[in-house]
């Protein structure tokens, strides 16, 4: 069955990633899983790294994996805003493991409690998830 069709746009500091109409876009806040469909009450929420479905069909889905950001629904639009995304078929396990590895060493070396602690947990969250999302 159909659903009513909205628009998506997911931007990274790049640019423009994806801009398409969907039936439902599925992601996971810092407090949940969530799955938006049109006409869904306005909304704004912060973004865990995972990955970002969007739904053409119930045949189509575009998968990526996305970095931290925020997820913001108004009217019949959304728009994903985050510092970095791939399409999942791109991730590289080996490549990820590396980034990970360097973000741990980073987090170990790291002063506690300082900007340089928190950029590298995040990091090693991030590349955690893209590691799962790769299969690896």
């Amino acid at each position: 069955m159909a659903r009513t069709t909205f628009k998506v746009e997911v931007l990274t500091p790049e640019g423009e990633v994806f801009n398409d109409d969907v039936e439902m876009v599925s992601t996971i806040t810092t407090v949940g899983s969530i799955g938006i469909l049109a006409h869904h009450q306005p909304l704004l929420a912060m973004l865990n790294p995972t990955e970002l479905r969007l739904y053409k069909s119930e045949s189509e889905v575009v998968r990526y994996a996305q970095g931290e950001g925020f997820l913001q629904m108004t009217g019949e639009r959304a728009l994903v805003l985050v510092d970095e995304v791939f399409a999942v078929d791109d991730l590289d396990a080996s490549e990820l493991r590396d980034r990970l590895k360097r973000a741990e060493d980073e987090l170990s070396n790291a002063e506690e409690n300082s900007e340089e602690a928190r950029a590298a947990a995040r990091d090693k969250r991030r590349y955690e998830a893209f590691l799962k999302l790769a299969g690896g």
